[in-house]
């Protein structure tokens, strides 16, 4: 069954997230440290004092209620999505998977444009947002894809695309392996391409250099990722406990991630900040890093489209991606980073409609 959903957070929590803030006890830092340890405190400290004293959830609350949100019940598991349907009757289904520490907020400024020309739906990963924390073992990668492939024919589409970045590609990807005679194509905005043994001859000098990036990436397994995938219940307690905790924990990405150029507004950020503290998922949302592993390339046998944002953590190898996935479409931008959805909307909604428009 589903059934429709609205956001409405009791006063109460409001209250008790206020008062948290306030009592705030706040770490050393060395002095002229920067970036070298992890968030500046005074960088945490004014997005606490914005939070605290000029953030106004009911208002994002409110906008968030202007779409259109169900949830059902798929493999025990509550889901929570959104549904924008396209006023073009034939339109393409499309299901927009969002990533961590991302949210459904990641694709509020596509929703419009991109809606002109597809039904949309975007779910909340289980273990995220309004899905709610998981409740039993096994919720890897594949097992989302598959409740995707079943909320999708839930809604009586029997013929789709999928996007995603993050988890979000991860995702897309497992569900054209799941779902292979529904899903048209999967459009990427993040793709991962490590070097497979002896791949690197005949490489170009700019796909030697990404190939670079990606080793030092992979020999500098960031820390978040060694926690959300060994110690996910450890990290939970304090994330959960403490708003400011779970504030510098994604604000952190949300700036080595994006363009330096990109202008994000920190009432965007805050309201995906919101997701996790008001659902209490920071835990939840974390074991899907344990569940997933970090397996070898994801089969997709549909065809593949890639969007390459200047700034994400790693670059896509063009001659890599090619010999795991039928790739139909390449993009290169020149701006933009990990969460191009919300830094370059006007881009990502242009490259998704481009790669689809042949696939209809």
């Amino acid at each position: 069954m589903i059934k429709p959903f609205r956001i409405d957070i009791p006063q109460l929590d409001l209250d008790d997230l206020a008062d948290r803030l306030a009592r705030t006890r706040w770490p050393d830092e060395l002095s002229e440290a920067g970036w070298d340890y992890g968030i500046p405190l005074d960088r945490v400290k004014e997005l606490a004092e914005y939070w605290r004293t000029a953030y106004d959830w009911r208002k994002h609350e409110a906008a968030l209620n202007e779409l259109p949100q169900f949830t059902t019940e798929i493999d025990g598991q509550n889901i929570h999505f959104l549904h924008v349907r396209s006023r073009k009757p034939d339109a393409l289904p499309l299901v927009l998977t969002h990533g961590w520490p991302g949210s459904i907020v990641e694709f509020l400024d596509v929703i419009g444009p991109l809606s002109e020309d597809f039904h949309l739906v975007i779910p909340s990963i289980p273990g995220f947002g309004f899905s709610g924390p998981t409740s039993d073992r096994g919720w890897d990668l594949r097992r989302v894809a598959r409740a995707w492939a079943e909320l999708m024919d839930r809604l009586g589409y029997d013929r789709y695309g999928a996007q995603g970045g993050d988890w979000g590609s991860a995702i897309a990807r497992a569900l054209g392996a799941a779902a292979p005679d529904r899903v048209v194509g999967v459009h990427l905005n993040y793709l991962p391409t490590p070097p497979p043994p002896g791949g690197e001859e005949g490489l170009s000098e700019h796909d030697l250099a990404r190939v670079a990036r990606i080793k030092q990436f992979a020999a500098q397994r960031p820390g978040y990722m060694v926690l959300q995938g060994t110690r996910p219940q450890t990290l939970a307690y304090a994330l959960t406990d403490s708003p400011v905790g779970q504030l510098a924990w994604i604000a952190e990405k949300f700036t080595e991630w994006t363009d330096p150029q990109s202008e994000v507004v920190i009432d965007r950020i805050l309201t995906n900040v919101m997701l996790y503290w008001l659902t209490g998922t920071a835990g939840s949302s974390a074991r899907l890093t344990r569940e997933s592993g970090f397996g070898g390339p994801l089969p997709c046998p549909p065809p593949v489209g890639v969007a390459v944002f200047a700034h994400d953590i790693t670059l896509s190898v063009r001659p890599f991606a090619e010999r795991a996935y039928t790739v139909t479409h390449w993009s290169e931008f020149d701006r933009g980073g990990h969460f191009a959805a919300m830094e370059v909307p006007e881009l990502f909604a242009a490259d998704v409609r481009t790669f689809f428009r042949d696939l209809y």
